[in-house]
């Protein structure tokens, strides 16, 4: 068995990591290109994945600049907020996430969720999984919206893992500039103790740029069309910071090789 770290405390992203709401995103993106003939494609949404609402969305018309003029980025993000609206309550968890999550609370290790998501969303996104997923992070939930990350410090920027750290777990994990010199050799112990969940490219490179460990789960389509370090704002997998490890899904983690209580048997 691998030796890891051992883990004190864990950080989950939720789109596409705890729930298949990356679902809807698609679907409902495509509903509104399909009337101009148009298609968001996996290697268009592969740059998409983790950035803020309107960044992504700006990006994602990016690509299609022969829109028509009434679709507008404005235009745009109203039409799909409506018809997302509509899909969240039908949002599910994904294979192993309930089970991982309850497990984790049970046994009394400290968690949160650290989402990119607006707060409104998320709410929409979690009521009907309270019982079964969401009640057990007890309200320890940081948005993209909830005035504790400052503008344009989104993922991949490491800002949204340590604030929920500190703010949701009181870890001492200090401050948020990802090149802090200040930062002391006792913080980044702290940081180390840290466990990252993600599935998005962005966030797995914020959670390792937070010095936490990082387990990535991508969508097999992401790891297929792989990306590219160029102007359209892709990434290359060859040279973003590296995962600790990479996994198909949730049900593949074995919280033991971190120093987290097995599942029962």
């Amino acid at each position: 068995m691998t030796t890891r770290p051992k883990i004190e405390y864990v950080l989950f992203d939720m789109d596409g990591l705890l729930i298949d709401s990356e679902r809807v995103y698609t679907d409902v993106t495509n509903h509104i290109l399909a009337r101009y003939g148009k298609e968001m494609t996996w290697d268009i949404k592969a740059g998409l994945m983790g950035k803020p609402e309107r960044e992504a969305a700006a990006h994602l018309l990016s690509f299609f600049p022969d829109l028509p003029p009434e679709m507008t980025l404005d235009a745009y993000l109203t039409e799909r907020r409506a018809l997302q609206d509509a899909l969240w309550p039908t949002v599910r968890p994904l294979p192993g996430a309930a089970r991982l999550v309850r497990h984790l609370h049970a046994h009394g290790v400290p968690i949160a969720v650290a989402t990119g998501s607006q707060r409104r969303n998320f709410e929409q996104k979690s009521a009907h999984l309270m019982d079964e997923l969401f009640g057990a992070f007890g309200g320890k939930v940081v948005c993209a919206d909830d005035g504790l990350i400052r503008p344009g410090r989104g993922k991949p920027c490491p800002d949204v893992f340590l604030v929920t750290a500190r703010t949701c777990l009181g870890r001492a994990v200090g401050e948020l500039e990802e090149d802090d010199l200040e930062v002391t050799e006792e913080q980044r112990v702290e940081r180390r103790k840290g466990l990252v969940f993600e599935d998005a490219i962005p966030g797995m490179q914020a959670g390792k740029r937070a010095g936490m460990n990082v387990v990535w789960i991508p969508d097999p389509n992401l790891v297929a069309v792989g990306t590219n370090d160029n102007a359209d704002g892709t990434t290359s997998l060859s040279t973003v910071e590296q995962p600790d490890q990479t996994l198909k899904s949730l049900e593949e983690f074995k919280p033991e090789e971190w120093g987290l209580p097995p599942y029962d048997s």
